[in-house]
């Protein structure tokens, strides 16, 4: 695929890490309007160039960047009902202040395939050995334009900091329900194996049926089976293997929907999964498998962590007598194979050593999006997603764009590179996230100058334009 240059307009600047971009029609209003979620608990929109305050939960967010700056917590998801013009619902996913723990392990984790007991690790002391707490809330914009909190969905206790999922929440145009993406629980390469359990939460793209009712006074759970019936019943879920994701997108294919989830990756890749048809497993069903020990099957499966994107999960190491060759080791070997046939293969991949030519070497995916327009013709139709950071540059790196093209032979399909031109000098300029709006025709760019969220006031939001 070839490469396509394009231009960077700015629309906000000096404002916090704005990484949910996506659009509304407010109550009353006749002007689509672009809404900008930070990392740090705050909605923006922008109105005739003004930007202005919907909601600010600041003081309900998890004390961020306490270790050192980088942090996976924060304001992770922002969706809108379908009928939000009328109802004025909404919907948040949050790192709860307050809900700080120690975390699920004492150290940093890396598995040994020469050592079975790295393989096999067990959350076990889930009521003190977790890090923090994520919710799940309904809100309401009230007549008088204030927004106020309806009702609380779930609550989940994660075991580590990061892999929360981000722009995690959207609704599905096809069930009408609201969809939550979650990362497997985090530390790295999936400890515990959360992500392909088809009881735990973590690694699992969830269904919410918000018609139905929620009790009050939820427990934070990290299962399940640990959840009222009544919440059980308004669960579906969809996918597992999900190591962590920058939300879900849906691409209109004549009567039906293509559906497109980003995995970011590990040591090896960043992927991209499309699928159309697929099978919503109640959550219910789920348990009864699990209490009766009966074989369950129909979820869809990204593979991880036996798989990372197209390949078996690897650990590289370099090579002490060539620092310019590494080696890796499978490090899930009855895993990859177990979950060969079964997962889902990548529409895409790309990679995080790339010698090609006219290629990028990426860091970390954080946005998919479909591009329906004609305005830029060489994408019109593509899907087009972010990396945080190019790898390899020089000490102010830059994010990277590109795109690639839905095919339906099950065979990996080719990216191509999106170069803006836009002068960002001597300063970083990390993609934290991509959005776009309802018809899918503009699309918007979060970038931040700094990998840390206790450096305020350094982001911009740009449309991208031919």
């Amino acid at each position: 695929m070839k490469n396509v240059n394009v231009r960077l307009r700015p629309l906000v600047k000096n404002i916090n890490l704005p990484t949910v971009l996506k659009t509304a029609f407010l109550p009353g209003d006749t002007v689509e309007r672009l809404f900008i979620a930070t990392q740090v608990g705050e909605v923006f929109f922008l109105r005739n160039g003004e930007v202005r305050t919907l909601l600010d939960i600041r003081s309900r967010i998890i004390k961020l960047g306490a270790s050192g700056g980088y942090d996976e917590r924060g304001l992770l998801g922002l969706a809108f009902h379908p009928q939000f013009y009328y109802n004025g619902v909404f919907y948040l996913h949050f790192s709860v202040a307050g809900t700080q723990g120690p975390g699920a392990l004492p150290n940093s984790f890396t598995p040994d395939p020469c050592d079975p007991s790295t393989l096999n690790l067990k959350w076990e002391d889930r009521n003190n050995q977790y890090d923090h707490i994520d919710t799940v809330e309904e809100w309401i914009l009230q007549t008088n334009g204030q927004p106020k909190k309806r009702r609380t969905l779930l609550n989940l206790k994660r075991p580590f900091f990061n892999h929360n999922g981000f722009n995690s929440l959207n609704f599905s145009p096809e069930t009408g329900n609201l969809v939550l993406t979650t990362g497997d629980g985090g530390s790295g390469y999936d400890p515990f194996n959360l992500s392909q359990d088809n009881m735990e939460i973590p690694g699992k793209i969830i269904e919410i049926d918000v018609t139905k009712s929620f009790p009050d006074d939820l427990a934070a759970v990290t299962r399940f089976n640990e959840l009222p019936v009544s919440i059980q019943e308004a669960l579906t879920v969809v996918a597992k293997g999900v190591r962590n994701n920058p939300g879900i997108s849906y691409q209109r294919y004549g009567n039906q929907y293509i559906k497109y989830v980003g995995n970011v990756g590990q040591d090896l890749v960043e992927s991209i999964f499309s699928y159309v048809q697929y099978q919503r497993i109640p959550v219910t069903q789920l348990v009864q498998s699990y209490s009766t020990n009966s074989e369950l099957k129909g979820l869809i499966n990204f593979g991880w962590r036996g798989w990372e994107g197209a390949f078996p999960t690897s650990i590289l190491e370099d090579c002490s007598e060539n620092s310019s060759l590494y080696k890796k080791s499978i490090a899930y070997y009855k895993e990859a194979i177990q979950d060969s046939v079964n997962r889902l293969p990548p529409l895409t991949s790309y990679f995080h050593q790339d010698s090609r030519p006219n290629k990028f070497e990426g860091t970390a995916l954080t946005g998919v999006q479909p591009y329906m327009s004609n305005k830029i013709p060489d994408l019109t139709g593509s899907i087009v997603f972010s990396d945080m950071a190019r790898n390899k540059q020089s000490e102010s790196p830059k994010g990277g764009l590109a795109y690639t093209r839905n095919r339906f032979d099950g065979k990996l399909n080719d990216f191509g590179v999106i170069e803006p031109s836009y002068g960002f000098g001597s300063q970083p300029a990390y993609y934290v996230g991509l959005g776009t709006n309802l018809a899918q025709t503009n699309l918007y760019l979060g970038v931040y100058d700094s990998m840390n969220v206790t450096d305020l006031n350094q982001g911009t939001v740009f449309e991208i334009i031919p």
